[in-house]
């Protein structure tokens, strides 16, 4: 190995959509220079509140965890915008020193406004900037982090047009991030998990409902409103949030709830017949890793840029799901999708659509390359 150690640095966080995927580049990435005889560091600037911390500390995926303030800039007014603007400058300076005694070979950012201040600074500091968007439409914190990358990594060939005209010759389409555990999940496992010491039907589908690290109430309503109906006709795996704990039901030989679902979740993902779900870019492509056909019901209305509404649709054009927007999100019309998701031969079609979209080369490792071939330049 190099004495030297080359050090990259990777920024983001907020929300695990925003962690999970830095974390499978950088596990890629550490494969590629060990291939190649050579060492590296991983540094993660993320939010020196919340989260961030815990998960990426736990994953062992990066050498050393820096929080940094950040602040958030939201589409409505708030006199919170105005105590975040001290936050975003706070985040600069914080950022800004520690690359200027890191001195990394590139900073990566994988999204949230956490993200940004460290880009900024990089770019003053004439360290190469790659920023990845996992939504089919840029977010706010890639359309400003654009603005000083080398190199925009975009998730599907279509977002390219929403990026203004003289950043596109910078955006490459990697595909989404997905950890490495879902390309290897084993159903079997997921059931086991799912089954243990349980007097279930084992002939009936099994149905994930899927909500986010914190759940999502609109679903969990439904799945309550309609649980006599799901659970004769599916054995329901519904991961509720923490938020929603006490206002499901208990469990019975049909019915399992969970808080949150940790380790399990690519084996439980790999058991799943169909998936019930919000339209997160990085919950969704799991699933496709997995070859999942999905009902999406994606976040939408105020607070929102709709960027969910636009990953589901994605998915429904490609024939790998069916999608319920407001209100077309009601009992009747998720009980028709899924009778429709009884039938086995439906199923498998979708299966197969799902499928087609991540047949091609992993995108952490895709990643990976041209951070390696940036260091290595």
């Amino acid at each position: 190995m190099k004495n030297n150690s080359t050090k990259i640095v990777f920024a983001g966080g907020g929300t695990g959509g925003h962690i999970y995927p830095g974390l499978a580049i950088a596990d890629e990435i550490r494969v590629l220079f060990a291939k190649n005889d050579q060492s590296v560091r991983i540094y993660w600037f993320g939010n020196s509140s919340g989260m961030d911390r815990t998960i990426v500390q736990k994953s062992a995926s990066a050498d050393k965890f820096y929080g940094i303030p950040s602040g958030k800039l939201r589409r409505y007014f708030s006199l919170l915008n105005f105590i975040d603007v001290f936050k975003i400058i706070a985040g600069f300076f914080v950022s800004f020193f520690h690359l200027l005694v890191l001195r990394p070979k590139v900073v990566f950012s994988k999204g949230g406004f956490v993200s940004v201040p460290p880009c900024v600074a990089a770019r003053l500091l004439g360290i190469p900037v790659f920023t990845h968007e996992c939504d089919f439409t840029p977010g706010l914190a890639t359309k400003i982090n654009s603005r000083f990358a080398t190199k925009i990594l975009v998730s599907y060939e279509q977002t390219i047009k929403f990026l203004p005209e003289n950043l596109r010759s910078k955006a490459v389409v990697t595909g989404n991030p997905v950890r490495p555990v879902f390309y290897s999940a084993d159903g079997e496992k997921g059931k086991e998990f799912i089954y243990n010491g349980r007097n279930a039907d084992r002939s009936k589908p099994i149905l994930l409902v899927l909500g986010g690290s914190l759940g999502a109430h609109q679903i969990n309503s439904l799945v309550v409103d309609n649980l006599e109906w799901l659970s004769t006709h599916f054995n329901v795996v519904h991961q509720c949030g923490e938020r929603d704990r006490d206002f499901v039901p208990q469990a019975t030989d049909s019915y399992y709830p969970y808080p949150f679902i940790y380790d399990q979740m690519s084996q439980v993902i790999a058991a799943a017949d169909v998936i019930l779900s919000r339209a997160g870019a990085n919950s969704i492509w799991e699933c496709s890793v997995c070859g999942k056909p999905l009902v999406l019901i994606p976040l939408c209305g105020s607070g929102t840029r709709g960027d969910q509404v636009d990953n589901a649709n994605f998915f429904k054009e490609s024939g790998a799901a069916a999608v319920l927007v407001g209100e077309q999100a009601s009992s009747e019309n998720l009980r028709n999708e899924l009778t429709k998701l009884l039938d086995a031969g439906t199923r498998e079609k979708m299966s197969e659509n799902s499928r087609k979209l991540s047949d091609k080369k992993r995108p952490a490792l895709c990643i990976a390359e041209l951070i390696f071939e940036q260091v290595n330049k």
